[in-house]
């Protein structure tokens, strides 16, 4: 059997994927440099497995930061709204109707 890196989190077909919607925002830090956040994921998922296989999608870094009023967010360096925006998509993470993208 194919060993799926999500498997935890895949449910049936009629099982909605996520409940809300999932921000995505930019944030300038200094000079040309951005961090792209994604907050809003469902408590279910793993984020840190998310975040690693994002890191090793899109070749940057990436880190989950406690905020203090969005709770658990993924931190990626560089502007990968589009990059995530697909990923979460084709993955099956999230609808497209329920990514929010902010910035710019």
């Amino acid at each position: 059997m194919l060993w799926h890196p999500f498997a935890d989190a895949i449910k049936g077909a009629d099982y909605d994927v996520q409940d809300g919607l999932v921000h995505i925002r930019i944030q300038q830090r200094n000079g040309r440099k951005t961090l792209t956040t994604v907050q809003g994921l469902s408590a279910e998922y793993d984020l840190k497995k998310i975040v690693r296989a994002c890191k090793k999608e899109f070749a940057c870094n990436g880190t989950v930061i406690e905020h203090p009023e969005y709770g658990e967010v993924l931190q990626l360096q560089g502007d990968q709204r589009e990059n995530i925006c697909q990923w979460l998509t084709k993955s099956g993470l999230a609808k497209p109707e329920q990514l929010k993208v902010h910035g710019f």
